[in-house]
């Protein structure tokens, strides 16, 4: 207990104040105003969870709330501030707007019942628009505060880094970022031709790398190696790694950052590749689904159009083989990212979601290659978490684990 201008304050810290009985035992104690001082990361609504908690803490203890919380992004957390102060009615009376730093005045009145004074209140950022800040906090923080001067990352001319230099162009500046093109033989023209646009847009340098000849030094020299197997995947792994290296060559010799583009979706399933478009220092939307990747380039697109509109509308593609689709290996990201979400963010076993109506087979086929692919997310970048349940941070299965789940439609839950 301290006190401040005579009013007896109760200090908490952070979730002190989430914890039942403790307002009540501040003003037992004597308290006529709590000051909750917080670092509390950023996820998806969690204003609403936060206020719920302070409605509940001022409903049990009697007593204004001042709520602070931090602004800034550390590795994956993201601080989004929104600081508030809450009447002993549960009213919010002063709202600081989330993501910016600054400092407000709280004025109270009154002797034994203390009132804050009506002050400014900032409406809270939701959907795309708090997604978007949070992935740029997280960027700017990441970049600043380990001294890069700058990113570079591979643009392709699909919807994923599209997403990610825009994001890096506001984040940092135009100047401080770099696009490298890094067309094959199966690169379609008209994916060069929205690459070229989209930087030319944000006005960021770039520049164009084939991996051609890279690839066919690689080819050459697994030649013997592979006599007599028929090729697969393993050449479209070669060109992803290809372009890794020279992205991280670049990193290197200009000392930026290198930013990995792809989602949540993506590495759930291991629809990446180790080594190759993996590899970076830092993984902007390692935590956003695909469909959520969709909806932030409309939304950012409604600010000013950067991203064209032929990148959001073509089918997603890796461009590794002549006229792949995501779809000839995975099931449609509209299915595909309500399972994960189920599966991943909610905990659900595959019984459960096969009872919510989805297809079993096509849920354990999803299930199974979330499991099986554990050894690739611990090998990836670090990303800004903006989920209850990322991977990484949050969520952690064995890669060793003979365990294996049967279902039917019928299995209780």
């Amino acid at each position: 207990m301290v006190s401040l201008k005579g009013i007896p304050t109760a200090l908490s810290i952070c979730e002190d104040i989430w914890v039942p009985g403790t307002a009540r035992q501040a003003r037992e104690a004597g308290a006529r105003l709590i000051l909750n001082i917080n670092a509390s990361p950023f996820h998806m609504d969690k204003y609403r969870e936060r206020e719920g908690i302070l409605r509940r803490a001022v409903s049990e203890g009697g007593i204004p709330i001042v709520y602070l919380n931090l602004v800034g992004g550390q590795d994956e957390l993201v601080f989004d501030g929104g600081s508030v102060v809450m009447d002993a009615e549960g009213h919010i009376l002063l709202r600081a707007p989330d993501f910016t730093e600054g400092l407000y005045v709280v004025e109270l009145e009154g002797d034994e019942a203390v009132k804050p004074i009506q002050g400014e209140c900032h409406s809270p950022s939701r959907d795309e628009e708090s997604l978007y800040q949070a992935l740029l906090l997280g960027v700017r923080d990441y970049v600043r505060k380990n001294g890069f001067n700058g990113v570079v990352l591979g643009l392709s001319g699909g919807i994923d880094s599209a997403l990610v230099l825009a994001i890096a162009v506001d984040a940092l500046g135009k100047d401080r970022v770099e696009a490298v093109l890094m067309p094959s033989r199966y690169t379609a023209a008209m994916s060069v031709e929205d690459a070229r646009l989209e930087a030319e847009t944000l006005g960021v340098n770039y520049e164009i790398i084939s991996i051609e000849p890279a690839f066919t030094a690689f080819t050459e020299s697994l030649r013997e190696a592979f006599e007599g197997l028929t090729p697969d995947v393993t050449e479209e792994n070669i060109q992803a790694r290809c372009r890794g290296v020279i992205l991280m060559a670049i990193s290197n010799k200009k000392g930026r950052l290198l930013l990995t583009t792809g989602n949540k979706s993506e590495l759930a399933v291991g629809y990446a590749t180790l080594y190759g478009d993996m590899a970076g220092g830092f993984a902007p939307l390692k935590d956003v689904s695909k469909t959520w990747v969709y909806r932030l380039a409309r939304w950012r697109n409604r600010l000013a159009p950067v991203i064209p509109e032929r990148v959001i509308k073509r089918p997603p593609s890796a461009e590794l083989a002549p006229d792949q689709r995501d779809e000839d290996t995975l099931p449609p990201y509209a299915l595909l990212d309500p399972i994960l979400e189920r599966y991943i963010e909610e905990d659900q076993t595959p019984g459960e979601i096969v009872q919510a109506g989805f297809d079993p087979a096509t849920v354990m086929k999803v299930v199974r290659m979330v499991d099986r692919n554990e050894y690739k997310r611990r090998q990836a970048a670090p990303g800004v978490r903006v989920t209850h349940r990322a991977f990484g941070r949050d969520r952690r299965y064995p890669i060793t684990s003979r365990y294996t789940e049967t279902i039917t439609r019928n299995e209780p839950v």
